[in-house]
């Protein structure tokens, strides 16, 4: 059925982009004021970055263009394709932290307003959460390990201390994973009491967490951007302060996109309308049992959204 739509019910022979598609697809008559500015994999791993346009709300005329990996360089060069006049007329473009991402949105849209993402920044320091609590564990398995050999040479049997919850040290460490990446007023009666004891018996634990849910509540509770510049630079100070390996290089990273972060509390744009285009092209992408044939599959794909 795939077959016959192809070759004889839709256009895709004639399809004008058809040459070029497998490096680059521009649509320019969809730009608008609010874009986001992304990347996914289509198969394989191969990474495209793809330029949307956020008032399309992920329906027809979403797609501004889609570009074959993610050096700013090429994404540069087929963007400026489209008059300046054009791209000078955009407002805003969200970004993660990735710096060809924001090099492209600097270069292309030199009078734009460049957001970087605060679930991006977020992510980063719940990951530096969950790396204290791996490392802890790692540990504990360590010496787990030398004290079951320990026993076996003493013709005994290793048995691992119980904590008040039920837990060992090491289940501990396990499904503490999960109450990490909540709010203290998200956890359930279990979690608060796992919490206490994991906090308790391992103090660097709770120390990241409160970092990183301090960060979480500059972005949550600030709508004023002075405000939330004051709050995020003594959020930087105490971990700059702290020496905690991890969160100082998310401090560092904060303070070298600074002002773009700050520029969430504008708008409170995100850079979430990229997730969830990207959601869709992995579904539909699920619908063609994966992608054999690249340029079919975009020209399918930009039948519908772009």
């Amino acid at each position: 059925m795939q077959y016959h739509y192809k070759n004889h019910l839709s256009d895709f022979k004639d399809w004008a982009q058809k040459e070029h598609s497998q490096d680059w697809l521009l649509y320019g008559k969809n730009l608008g004021n609010y874009l986001s500015l992304d990347e996914t994999s289509l198969s394989n791993g191969e990474l495209y970055t793809i330029l949307t346009n956020k008032a399309a709300n992920g329906k027809k005329g979403s797609i501004v263009a889609i570009v074959k990996g993610t050096k700013a360089v090429d994404v540069i060069e087929v963007l400026n394709e489209i008059p300046v006049e054009r791209r000078n007329m955009v407002k805003e473009v969200t970004v993660d932290m990735a710096g060809s991402m924001n090099l492209i949105a600097k270069k292309c849209f030199p009078k734009t307003e460049i957001v970087t993402d605060r679930f991006h920044v977020q992510k980063l320091a719940s990951e530096a959460v969950q790396e204290e609590r791996i490392r802890l564990r790692w540990e504990i398995i360590e010496e787990e390990n030398k004290a079951i050999e320990e026993a076996r040479k003493n013709e005994k049997t290793y048995k691992p201390e119980l904590l008040s919850n039920g837990d060992t040290h090491r289940q501990l460490l396990a499904r503490g994973r999960y109450l990490l990446f909540k709010s203290k007023a998200k956890w359930t009666a279990r979690q608060i009491e796992r919490a206490e004891i994991l906090f308790d018996l391992y103090p660097t634990i709770e120390k990241a967490y409160n970092f990183s849910q301090g960060l979480s509540h500059i972005f949550r509770n600030n709508t004023n951007k002075d405000v939330a510049r004051l709050k995020l630079a003594h959020w930087y100070n105490k971990v700059d302060n702290s020496e905690f390996k991890s969160f100082n290089t998310i401090a560092r990273s904060v303070k070298l996109h600074y002002e773009t972060i700050l520029n969430y509390f504008n708008n409170r744009s995100t850079n979430a309308s990229a997730e969830s285009f990207n959601a869709k092209i992995k579904e539909f992408r699920a619908s063609f049992r994966g992608v054999r044939d690249v340029k079919f599959f975009l020209y399918r794909l930009t039948k519908l959204y772009a």
